[in-house]
């Protein structure tokens, strides 16, 4: 039998819809896989997080569920215990003295809304920045008067064989903004030294809330650089350092090194801000992470959880090179120890 054009275009129009709905219903399916809880997860309930109780280590919640992407807390000494879960969504957090610091990306009408949220000890919004790409990584200063953080401008890996980032610093005291670290004057070997080519991206503060660290890419290169807020200015250091944090006890940076040209691969290592000399650690898993330090001897970092999507969990290693990696805390990310 001949369908004539009418009735071609009205079983075409049905099929539409019924593929249609089962491509919608997929979805939906999977949407709802990722909210359910993995079985043997870590338990989570929601309650109030704050930012001003020692003792506490925050992080945010990637494990599925209705809680995934919000910020929580936990007893830093039993750091795979019951979490609370607060109601921050956020895709890099950081915090110190009771500052917070929330890098949130949602989707808006035409485009991504990425935000830089300043929060209080209470997780309440002191103000708030518009961000001109995708989170990358986030700091806050120990006595919380500086926040920091970097975003991906062009692309969306250090890995990538092209990226660009821009970093930003704000005075919590003030407001005022340093929007762009590429605006900084930057001494190399002694010499002021000027490129197209320069990116900035993981700072990680000072006591003295005026020196900083940093990684500075350049000319196919990276390096260490020590920055001053008040003086505009970043000196180089070392090379092939990345995601610098410093220590609590600020004579060691720790960082991740590129180990093989020309591949995303990198191994966690810690500087002697003194003798330059660097100790390699014992993690040999690649990690693109700016590292945390829970205490002058122990590292925490995230690491792509094993057969799921969009998860990570925290490791901690000792910060001297000996001992072995060992997990801290399934389904999570952006550790920081209060206190």
């Amino acid at each position: 039998m001949t369908l004539s054009p009418k009735r071609r275009l009205l079983v075409l129009a049905v099929a539409v819809l019924l593929l249609g709905g089962a491509a919608t219903a997929m979805v939906l399916r999977a949407a709802d896989r990722a909210e359910q809880p993995r079985q043997g997860g870590p338990g989570i309930a929601a309650g109030p997080v704050t930012l001003g109780r020692p003792g506490t280590l925050v992080l945010l919640n990637t494990a599925p569920g209705p809680h995934r992407g919000t910020l929580a807390s936990v007893p830093a000494d039993d750091p795979g215990g019951e979490r609370t879960a607060s109601d921050l969504g956020c895709q890099r957090f950081y915090a110190a003295a009771g500052t917070g610091v929330c890098l949130r990306s949602t989707l808006g009408a035409l485009a991504q809304d990425n935000q830089a949220l300043i929060v209080g000890s209470d997780l309440k919004t002191r103000h708030s920045f518009p961000l001109a790409g995708t989170p990358s990584r986030a700091r806050v200063s120990p006595s919380g008067r500086f926040a920091a953080w970097t975003v991906f401008v062009a692309g969306e890996s250090y890995g990538a064989a092209f990226f660009s980032t821009r970093t930003s610093i704000v005075d919590t005291g003030t407001w005022q903004l340093e929007p762009d670290l590429e605006k900084f004057t930057v001494l190399m070997d002694g010499k002021k030294y000027t490129a197209g080519d320069v990116n900035f991206w993981g700072v990680t503060f000072s006591k003295d809330d005026d020196t900083f660290y940093a990684t500075l890419a350049t000319a196919g290169q990276t390096h260490l650089v020590r920055g001053s807020i008040s003086g505009r200015t970043v000196t180089t250091l070392a090379q092939n350092v990345e995601c610098p944090s410093l220590s609590p006890d600020e004579t060691r940076v720790a960082y991740k090194k590129r180990v093989q040209r020309g591949a995303s691969l990198w191994r966690e290592h810690v500087l002697d801000l003194k003798t330059l000399r660097e100790q390699p650690l014992a993690e040999k898993r690649s990690v693109d992470d700016q590292a945390a330090w829970l205490d002058d001897r122990t590292l925490a970092y995230g690491l792509p959880t094993e057969g799921a999507t969009e998860s990570t969990d925290l490791w901690t290693v000792p910060a001297d090179g000996s001992g072995s990696p060992r997990l801290l805390a399934p389904g999570a990310s952006s550790p920081a120890r209060l206190g």
